[in-house]
């Protein structure tokens, strides 16, 4: 059986929308799915180096990879989203949670880049103990850079360091 990813307009009813456009203008070719594809090994003359496998995801963003994960719960969230894009693709976080949830989630995912955190968690240097492993549990990591007035590194304060501390009044610089 041979399907076509496209809809005739007359099968898809005569509906436009409020901008004058038919619903099937917005298509622009055949889409495929999971059981539409088969890929048998064979021999090939094409290198890879020499293949261009870009493609757009919207007007601004272009993928490296087209590689796209589900908006779905039990599929997407912060951890695949960034090692889909350390891989050049995109991972659509899902949106079946609290707004506040799901700004978390991104922000952890724009927060990480090539394994390379550029805009890391950071406290000052007069923060205490209570202050980073707030931190450290809300962000879910387990070592957090403390910085001076001139945003200069002074130390990192891990969750080793804080095992066992007890006063969570105690500064960070003490420990």
């Amino acid at each position: 059986m041979e399907r076509s990813g496209t809809i005739p307009k007359a099968a898809a009813g005569s509906r436009t929308a409020a901008n004058g456009h038919h619903p099937q203008d917005k298509f622009v070719g055949e889409g495929l799915t999971y059981d539409d594809v088969l890929l048998v090994p064979a021999y090939s003359e094409v290198l890879p180096r020499d293949v261009d496998i870009r493609t757009r995801f919207s007007r601004n963003i272009q993928l490296n990879t087209p590689v796209v994960s589900a908006a779905m719960d039990t599929v997407t969230g912060a951890d695949l989203a960034i090692a889909i894009a350390q891989q050049g693709g995109i991972g659509v976080i899902h949106k079946n949670q609290p707004v506040e949830n799901q700004a978390a989630e991104v922000r952890r995912v724009k927060r990480s880049e090539s394994g390379m955190i550029l805009d890391p968690v950071k406290l000052a240097e007069d923060a205490v103990v209570g202050d980073a492993l707030k931190l450290m549990a809300e962000f879910k990591i387990g070592g957090i850079p403390v910085v001076d007035g001139k945003g200069r590194l002074v130390g990192i304060v891990t969750n080793r360091d804080l095992r066992f501390e007890k006063k969570m009044g105690r500064p960070v610089a003490e420990v």
